[in-house]
C-alpha cells in the first residue's frame, strides 16, 4: 500500500504539527486519499474530521494549562537566579538556560492554540517563522540543557578532583559551553525555520503556517530521525549513563539523607522517560507511515489522534523542570526563600514556622565535599 497526499498542508502547531498533515480544517483537505498500487490505482477518501474536531477542542485548553503552570514556575526560576546571580555557579548557569529554554518554548504555545481554536494562520508571514523559531528553539534548548546539567553532575561527583573536570566550572568556560549548546539548538532547528512559511489555501481562501519541505529530497525522514535521535536516544542515553557512575558513589556516602538523593536521580530519568517515550513512539510509527508501511487510512487516522495525546504529555514536562530541577535542591531553594522574604515580608513575619520547616527539608551531612556538591546542585 502506498499513500498519496493530495492538497494536504504542515503546520508547526506543537512538534506533531510540524510532521503531520494538517487536520484542523474542515473542508477538502480534511479527507487525505490513497491507493493500492497493487491493484485499481482508484482513490479512497480518508475521513479524519473526527480527529480535527477532536483537536480544536483538546489542543487549546490543553496547550493553555501547560502555557499557565509552565509560564508560573519557570518565571520564578528566571526571577530568583537573576536576581542572585552574583553568586552563581555552573548549576545555575544551566538551570537557568533550561528555564528560559522552556519559556522560549511556552511563548509559542499561545499562538498555537488560536491556530487549533479557529483553524487558519492570522498572525502573518513573519510571525510564522517567529513562532515557529520560538518553538524549536526552546524544544531543542530544553533537551540540550537537560543533558549538561547531567553531564556536569557526573563531572563534579565522579571527577571531584580530575583538574581536566574543574576547570569547566569556570566563568568563562560556562559561558563558552551555554554559547555552544544555544548554537546546537539553532543548529538542530534551523530547518524547521527555514522551510516554516505562511501560505493562503487556493482552496479555502484560509491562511496556513506549515513546513514545507522541498519535494523529492528526505527532509521530512529526516526529522523524523532528528527528534528521535537528538530528543530521546541521546539525552536518555546520557542520563542513563551518568546516574549510574553516580548512585553508587551517593550510596557509599555518609549522608543521612542519601537515599533521597538516589531517590531523586531515578526521578529525573523516570520522568524523562515516562513523558517522552510515547512521543517518540508515536514519531518513529510515523517515520514508517511516511515510507509507505502501515499506510492504510485506519492507521492514519489512528496515528494522528494519538499525536494529539502524546504530544500534550510531553509537554508537560517543561512545567516539571522548575520542580524536579529547582525547588528540590537546597541551594535554589534557600534563595528563593530569601526572596520570598523579600517579597512578601508579612507573610514571613506570620509563618516563620513553615519557612523554617522548607529551609530545612532536603538538608544533607556534610560530611566530604562531593555531599555538599549534591546538596548544592
Amino acid at each position: 500500500m502506498t499513500t498519496v497526499y493530495p492538497n494536504t498542508t504542515i503546520h508547526p502547531g506543537g512538534i506533531t504539527s510540524l510532521h503531520q498533515k494538517n487536520f484542523h480544517n474542515i473542508s477538502a483537505e480534511d479527507y487525505f486519499y490513497y491507493y493500492d498500487l497493487n491493484t485499481t490505482e482508484v482513490y479512497q477518501i480518508c475521513n479524519n474530521s473526527n480527529v480535527m474536531a477532536f483537536g480544536r477542542v483538546f489542543l487549546p485548553t490543553l496547550y493553555s494549562i501547560v502555557f499557565i503552570v509552565g509560564f508560573i514556575g519557570n518565571s520564578l526560576v528566571l526571577s530568583v537566579l537573576v536576581k542572585y546571580h552574583n553568586s552563581s555557579n555552573m548549576s545555575d548557569v544551566c538551570l537557568f538556560n533550561l528555564a528560559l529554554s522552556d519559556l522560549l518554548f511556552l511563548l509559542s504555545l499561545p499562538f498555537w492554540a488560536h491556530y487549533a481554536a479557529i483553524t487558519q494562520w492570522v498572525f502573518g508571514s513573519f510571525m510564522c517563522h517567529a513562532v515557529t523559531a520560538l518553538y524549536m528553539l526552546g524544544f531543542y534548548g530544553s533537551i540540550f540543557f537537560m543533558i549538561l546539567m547531567t553531564i556536569d553532575r557526573y563531572a563534579i561527583i565522579v571527577h571531584t578532583y580530575t583538574s581536566l573536570f574543574s576547570k569547566h566550572r569556570t566563568v568563562r568556560a560556562s559561558i563558552a559551553l551555554v554559547l555552544f549548546m544555544w548554537t546546537l539548538s539553532l543548529g538542530a532547528s534551523l530547518p524547521t525555520i527555514i522551510f516554516s512559511k505562511a501560505i493562503n489555501s487556493t482552496e479555502t481562501n484560509v491562511w496556513k503556517c506549515r513546513v514545507e519541505y522541498p519535494e523529492g529530497t528526505l527532509w521530512r525522514l529526516f526529522s523524523y530521525i532528528q527528534l528521535n535521535i537528538l530528543g530521546f536516544i541521546i539525552p536518555l542515553s546520557v542520563m542513563v549513563f551518568c546516574y549510574s557512575r553516580i548512585i553508587p558513589i551517593v550510596m557509599a556516602m555518609k549522608s543521612q539523607k542519601k537515599h533521597n538523593t538516589v531517590r531523586l536521580m531515578l526521578v529525573l530519568v523516570s520522568v524523562f522517560f515516562l513523558f517522552w517515550t510515547p512521543y517518540n513512539i508515536v514519531i518513529f510509527l510515523k517515520f514508517l507511515h511516511q515510507l509507505g508501511y502501515m499506510s492504510t487510512c485506519q492507521w492514519n487516522q489512528d496515528l494522528n489522534m494519538a499525536m494529539q495525546w502524546v504530544e500534550t504529555i510531553a509537554f508537560t514536562h517543561c512545567c516539571l523542570n522548575p520542580i524536579i530541577y529547582a525547588f528540590v535542591g537546597q541551594r535554589f531553594r534557600n534563595l528563593f526563600l530569601k526572596s520570598l522574604k523579600e517579597w512578601f515580608p508579612l507573610c514571613f513575619a506570620q509563618c516563620p514556622t513553615i519557612i523554617i520547616q522548607l529551609s530545612e527539608t532536603g538538608n544533607f551531612s556534610r560530611s566530604s565535599i562531593s555531599s555538599t556538591k549534591i546538596v548544592q546542585l
